[in-house]
């Protein structure tokens, strides 16, 4: 479990032959003296984010707007064009997938359509397990030559000193040419040690490596055998352990023989969490995991999704396009827009202040509405269909907009049926949509057909297409932005 720290990230792909050819034709004919900063290029500008040790972090926003691009860019499957990624106290830039400790749960569940669930399960397991007994044969073996290395070079280092002593007491003649039939002798019988020992020790290395394969090999054709004559290494019995644990917390130990085509969506989706959790990642990134899935399985999953988050502990990811998803499964939400974060915050943050009209359009359902309306000090709002006075909490921060225009936000569920009255606003029904336990209306203004609102009423409430009615805005829940740069106007 770690935190994780985006710092400053940029991600940009080159443009093709032809995408180079119509920017620079769209520079050149641009009447501004100043290019446009933002190549089409550019798919992630300036992200900074943190992410706290064992947080539910969701990445939201419409299709296109960078979020698997940077959930890619955390994994490794991506190279930043800059920027910094932090996992726990580890620099991530330059580090391969394989040893970044993070799984990820793809879209499409990538699962191996030939292995098993169990070989699924298992598939991460026992290629890390193999890659770390690599490792420590190839360090043993580095560590022998390495000595052996150095003996030679004592002994060889031991003989000189003996050489230049004679040579120093005028010991020559038979003396010295007994002495160099000795050297020559020597060295005969190191570079024969030598190659001895060479061949010992390259001799056990292979015998390591082919009892390993060989272990594989009795490992992967014994294992569709009944359990009772399947050879098991210690390795695999320790893979095996951890699968059977997975399974058990996923409720799908009885899916372990089946091949992923006999499968359904949500047990698909659940094999896909099992293998990225057998490995006990220190980073969860999930990526739409469950856009395949239909609505009422999609509902019961994205629960048992967070219970699993919250049981485990590890810090997760978790990509989606859909408000709904991010709004019941996120400890925070980061929301997403041409590349770029537009606020982060907890989901009821989000929902009753939204940082920019983007926002606050993206988050709920149904989305806000949206009027332009006139500001008048001191607290007048008018429109051409209503006009009503503010509460007093707005005056401070409506002073530099007094005459100016502004847009007035109301969510459909603040809107309710009154009769006619100068602050409020008629309009004409549209569409009914009764769900049951609401029913949600269509209707656009009736003296600006072209503006139109959604509004939530009881379900008790008949009403029929084409009816005139009066709306009232409650008037404690509305939200003002300023119409130049976008950002949200709170009251103070």
């Amino acid at each position: 479990m770690a935190q994780v720290v985006l710092e400053n990230i940029y991600k940009s792909f080159p443009l093709r032959q032809g995408e180079q050819e119509k920017e620079a034709n769209s520079v050149a004919e641009s009447v501004s003296p100043v290019a446009d900063q933002s190549s089409s290029n550019s798919v992630l500008r300036r992200i900074n984010l943190t992410v706290e040790d064992g947080e539910f972090m969701v990445l939201v926003g419409p299709s296109g707007c960078g979020k698997s691009t940077l959930l890619r860019s955390i994994a490794g499957l991506e190279v930043l064009t800059a920027g910094n990624i932090w996992v726990g106290d580890r620099l991530l830039n330059d580090l391969p997938p394989k040893d970044r400790n993070i799984a990820m749960v793809f879209q499409n569940y990538a699962l191996y359509p030939h292995l098993t669930v169990y070989d699924n399960l298992a598939f991460g397991l026992r290629r890390s397990e193999r890659e770390k007994d690599e490792r420590s044969s190839a360090t043993d073996y580095v560590t022998d030559v390495t000595d052996r290395k150095k003996k030679v070079k004592e002994t060889r280092e031991k003989g000189k000193a003996r050489r230049e002593q004679l040579e120093v007491s005028g010991d020559f003649g038979e003396e010295k040419d007994q002495e160099k039939r000795s050297r020559e002798k020597a060295e005969r019988i190191i570079n024969q040690v030598k190659e001895v020992v060479n061949y010992l020790a390259s001799n056990t290395l292979n015998n390591e490596r082919i009892y390993t394969l060989w272990e594989d090999f009795l490992v992967g054709a014994t294992r569709k055998l009944p359990p009772g004559l399947r050879y098991l290494s210690e390795r695999e019995k320790a893979v095996g352990k951890r699968v059977r644990e997975v399974a058990e917390l996923l409720q799908i130990e009885s899916l372990l023989n089946r091949l992923p085509k006999q499968l359904s969506g949500g047990q698909k989706q659940r094999v896909a969490l099992g293998r990225a959790m057998a490995r006990n990642p220190e980073v969860f990134l999930m990526d739409e995991p469950l856009s395949n899935l239909d609505a009422k399985l999609r509902a019961q999953t994205r629960s048992q999704i967070v219970q699993l988050q919250r049981q485990l502990g590890t810090t997760t990811i978790y990509v989606t396009h859909d408000q709904t998803e991010a709004m019941t499964m996120g400890d925070r939400i980061a929301i997403m827009k041409v590349g770029q974060i537009q606020q982060v915050a907890q989901p009821l943050e989000l929902y009753n202040k939204p940082a920019n009209l983007f926002v606050a359009e993206f988050i709920g359902s149904p989305p806000m509405n949206f009027l332009l309306v006139e500001f008048s000090a001191p607290l007048l709002i008018s429109h051409p269909q209503f006009r009503f006075t503010l509460p007093d909490i707005w005056a401070k921060s409506l002073q530099q907009y007094d005459g100016r225009g502004l847009i007035l936000g109301i969510r459909p569920e603040h809107l309710s049926i009154n009769p006619p009255a100068t602050k409020n606003i008629s309009v004409q029904v549209e569409i009914v949509e009764a769900l049951g336990h609401e029913t949600y209306l269509g209707v656009c203004l009736t003296d600006a057909p072209a503006v139109r609102m959604q509004v939530r009423v009881p379900p008790e409430r008949s009403i029929r297409v084409g009816e005139e009615l009066w709306l009232a805005i409650a008037h404690d829940k509305i939200h003002l932005f300023d119409p130049d740069t976008e950002l949200a106007i709170f009251p103070r």
